[in-house]
Order: C-alpha cells, then sequence, then structure tokens
C-alpha cells in the first residue's frame, strides 16, 4: 500500500456496513485489491507534472469499479486526519486516484457510437426521434394557436417570432419523421390498400401546415388541383412526399413562390387516371454537378453559403422510396436562376360517382398541425413549366 490512510480506507470500506449490499464480500475485496494495485503504479510511476493514465485490468473498469473508488475516496478525506497523515503523502494519494478514476470512466461518446453500430442502434436512433418529435409536436400546436391569436391579441413582432418559432419546430419535427421512417426502410406504406381522398383538401392541408413557414419569408404557396378531384391511392405516403418536397422548397428559396401542381396527363380519356404530381420554387436552383447527391443519404457539402438542399439527404431519399412503393419515380430538374422543380406520376383512378357524395374525404396528411387556411379555387393555379 502507498500509505496507511488508503489502508485503513480499504479496511472501512471492506466492513459491512461500508461496501455496496449489492456486492460480495469476496467481489468487493478483490476489486478493492485491483484499484490499491492500480493507485499505486499510478502513484510511483509517474508524476504529478505528467499526468499519464494507469493501465488497470479491465475488471475494474466498470460500474463497481467507479463506486468502489469513489467510496475509497471518500474515506480517504474523511480519515486523513485521524490517521495522522501529512499533508505532502495525502497530496500524491489523490492524485494517483484521480487518474485511476480518469482511466476507468466511461466515454459516453464511444458507448453512445457503440451502441449505434450494434445490433440494437436503430432501435435505439428510432427511441430518440421519437423523443424528439412528442415535444416538437406540441410547440408546433402552441406556436400556430399563439400566432393566429387563438389565445389572445398579438402584435407584429411577436407574430413573426412565433412563426420563426413554428419554423424552426417544424424543420426538427420532420428531421426527426425522417429518421423514424429511415430506420424502417423509408418505404413502406401506412396503408396497405388504396383508399378514397380528395386530391385537392390534400393539396391545401399541406399548403396550410408550411403556411407560417412562407408567411416569415414573404413568399407564396400557389396549388393547381386536378379537374377531376375524388381519386383512389395512398394518401397518407402521398402528402408525406408532397409535404417535404414543399418544406425543403420553403427552405431553400428566398424569394418568389412555391407551386404544388397536380396536372391531369390524359384528360381526353374516358376515366383518365394519370396525375403528375410536382413542387416547383423559384429559387437559386441546383448546378449539374449537385443534382446526382440529391438522393443520397448522410451526404455532406462544404459550404453554407452555397448550400442548396438538406446536407443530411434523409428527406428526399425517403421521398423517393415512397415514390417507388407508389410505382412511381420522382425526378428532378433544375437549373440556376430558373429554379428547382421536383415530379412525379402516379394512376389514381376516379371515385365512381355514387361514392363520392356529401361525405369528407381524407385528406391524407399525416401531421399534427390542422389549420382552417383559405380555400384557393381550383382554377387560379400556376401552369406547368419546364426549364
Amino acid at each position: 500500500m502507498p500509505c496507511k490512510v488508503l489502508k485503513s480506507a480499504i479496511r472501512t470500506v471492506l466492513s459491512h456496513g461500508k461496501r455496496p449490499r449489492s456486492m460480495g464480500a469476496d467481489e468487493v475485496s478483490e476489486l478493492l485489491g485491483l484499484l490499491a494495485t492500480a493507485i499505486h503504479q499510478a502513484w510511483f510511476s509517474t508524476s504529478p507534472a505528467v499526468p499519464v493514465r494507469p493501465k488497470v485490468d479491465p475488471r475494474i473498469h466498470s460500474s463497481l469499479g467507479r463506486r468502489l473508488l469513489e467510496l475509497l475516496r471518500s474515506e480517504v478525506v474523511e480519515g486523513w486526519r485521524e490517521g495522522g497523515v501529512p499533508d505532502t503523502e495525502l497530496l500524491p494519494l489523490l492524485i494517483a486516484m484521480e487518474r485511476v478514476r480518469v482511466t476507468i470512466q466511461p466515454n459516453w461518446a464511444q458507448t453512445f457510437a457503440q451502441q449505434l453500430s450494434g445490433a440494437d442502434g436503430l432501435a435505439l436512433l428510432m427511441d430518440v426521434a421519437h423523443d424528439l418529435r412528442s415535444p416538437l409536436t406540441s410547440i408546433l400546436v402552441l406556436a400556430e394557436t399563439l400566432q393566429r391569436g387563438q389565445s389572445g391579441q398579438v402584435n407584429d413582432v411577436q407574430r413573426r417570432q412565433l412563426g420563426l418559432i413554428y419554423t424552426a419546430a417544424l424543420g426538427l419535427s420532420s428531421v426527426a419523421s425522417d429518421i423514424i421512417e429511415f430506420t424502417q426502410g423509408g418505404d413502406q406504406l401506412v396503408e396497405q390498400e388504396p383508399s378514397a381522398f380528395s386530391v385537392t383538401a390534400m393539396l391545401e392541408s399541406v399548403r396550410d401546415i408550411v403556411r407560417p413557414i412562407a408567411e416569415e419569408k414573404h413568399l407564396t404557396v400557389r396549388l393547381l388541383a386536378p379537374t377531376h378531384d375524388q381519386r383512389t391511392g395512398h394518401p397518407v405516403a402521398l402528402s408525406r412526399i408532397l409535404l417535404n418536397l414543399t418544406t425543403n422548397a420553403l427552405k431553400f428559396t428566398d424569394q418568389g413562390y412555391v407551386e404544388i401542381v397536380a396536372q391531369e396527363l390524359n384528360q381526353g380519356e374516358a376515366g383518365g387516371s394519370r396525375i403528375e404530381f410536382a413542387v416547383r420554387d423559384s429559387g437559386r436552383g441546383i448546378p449539374p454537378d449537385k443534382v446526382t447527391t440529391l438522393f443520397q443519404p448522410l451526404r455532406k457539402e462544404s459550404g453554407r453559403r452555397g448550400q442548396l438542399f438538406s446536407q443530411t439527404g434523409l428527406g428526399l431519399t425517403i421521398c423517393r422510396k415512397l415514390a417507388t412503393a407508389l410505382k412511381s419515380e420522382l425526378k428532378v430538374e433544375s437549373r440556376i436562376g430558373w429554379g428547382t422543380r421536383f415530379f412525379f406520376e402516379l394512376d389514381l383512378p376516379l371515385v365512381a360517382a355514387r361514392r363520392s357524395g356529401p361525405r369528407s374525404a381524407r385528406t391524407g396528411v399525416v401531421h399534427p398541425v390542422r389549420n382552417s387556411g383559405s380555400h384557393t379555387p381550383r382554377n387560379s393555379g400556376p401552369q406547368r413549366r419546364t426549364p
């Protein structure tokens, strides 16, 4: 033993009243011996000016080892005066014990990385995303309620600040949703069977969700709905794609507009079902060499000023996977100074007239925030443009 006070501390911890109840006497004795060896090595192998970590037995590199070391240090601090230990001996002992503590303390970053790369890594990542999304949903609802004056009058400055809160929370909520869907494969349709829904109502719901973002940036969100509204398809997956594309377009557009288009491609045919969906923005556009990396997850781009899209790439990756699950293909066309347009085609059969009565169709938008919003005339939307 390096000194008398450490011996006394070990005897005290070995006593039944001091050792952890969950540990047997033999286990405590063995771990204390290993700790004493590590402390002895830390004391004599290095000087106070050279903080080299000692080599320790893996058995004390544990929660039990750390607990016993804390008990030892506590007993040393409390008992050094009674044992008559000089200060010149106490300080090296405490330094040696601290070096052992630093050596056996857990590396939380490394532990977290190991858990993520383990068999339960995806489940852990999904749990984190769920924990993030729940409070963000509450922030979205409260920010929208306050911004629209439903809880009392707000001035223009407060309204803009609430819009910024909403925008930030929606962005974080979208990232959490992307992570959850990505860990599940990103191509799982919520609805196993197609159902009837209103295309117009779905487009308006997407616009209403992103309205605070557009208002804060002074951007216009325009809609173009199809002539025949009631369709059969998978509205949850479809609205998820459109919401993600629209949010992305608003995020990277500084002035002008974002338009959401649902345009029939075979209007002349009886019961034509082919519809092209598109989200177009008047932003800066994406350089040709960057377009090829748009749908790659976890990409990295240098330079914030030149950043024209999300660096994680999860949102667009999931959009493409969902489009594939809908038996379609998400495509993009862009040009510097013209903007960017994402588009895809779907077969959405018309709902029979007998089924499209006064009952309201589902919109299928999966999002906790629901705005009332104004109604955009069906024939007032933008016409399709090509670069």
